[in-house]
């Protein structure tokens, strides 16, 4: 596990790389955070990742400025699907299939608004898998995931603010004709794979978004043999 930078076309990235036992070459994941940012709860996911047989890049996008900044371009450039965010994502890629232990497959995951960022990167970004967890479905989602890859989907049936979010991605994915499992999961609120603990856990508890153990363990689950089956 190393702490390591990564140029992007607009500036340098942090980053956290979670690297599997024994000898590769391995496929890749691009891990995006959460809008807490690069946390020890990401660092988690990619471990999680890694040990799975991934080689697994928790990307900080938050690193190359103030985090008020960082986050008003992220949400500007998923809004306007397009911009900076992107770029930063292409170059992770990149530097990932360029590793002298890649596979040269990759796959990313995103959660809350980076589970959005996850459906928008699916179409026209050289990924072979995307996993979205609890991200918010783009209104355009019909018209945004032409010759997308496919896409795994995990959802809290208690999530107020994604109510309808699941069948919404779901009835896309169909029409779309793109492989796919989306789930929801009746008892888990926002945030159920994210067990986030001091001040982030408390304001996870005020909002509803709380670590669900068995329904996380399920949707790890479902990405691991999804990402099984399209990845390695």
């Amino acid at each position: 596990m190393a702490e390591i930078s990564i140029l992007t076309p607009h500036h340098r990235l942090k980053g956290y790389l979670a690297t599997p036992k024994g000898e590769g070459p391995w496929p890749c994941v691009i891990v995006l955070h959460d809008i807490f940012g690069l946390t020890d709860v990401t660092r988690g996911h990619a471990d999680w990742l890694a040990s799975e047989g991934y080689l697994a890049l928790a990307l900080d996008l938050f690193s190359w400025g103030g985090r008020i900044r960082c986050i008003r371009t992220l949400m500007a450039d998923l809004s306007a699907h397009r911009g900076a965010s992107f770029d930063d994502v292409d170059a992770a890629r990149q530097w990932l299939e360029g590793h002298q232990h890649s596979t040269g497959k990759t796959g990313v995951i995103g959660f809350c608004v980076t589970g959005s960022f996850a459906i928008l990167l699916a179409a026209g970004h050289g990924l072979s898998a995307a996993a979205a967890n609890y991200g918010p479905v783009p209104n355009d989602i019909d018209a945004i995931l032409g010759g997308a890859c496919p896409l795994v989907g995990s959802y809290g049936g208690r999530d107020r603010r994604l109510k309808g979010a699941a069948a919404r991605l779901n009835g896309a994915l169909e029409l779309h004709q793109i492989e796919h499992d989306v789930k929801e999961y009746p008892d888990a609120g926002h945030s159920f794979l994210d067990d986030h603990k001091g001040l982030i856990g408390v304001l996870g508890v005020v909002i509803g978004a709380t670590y669900k153990e068995k329904d996380a363990a399920d949707a790890r689950g479902r990405i691991r043999a999804f990402f099984a089956s399209h990845l390695a």
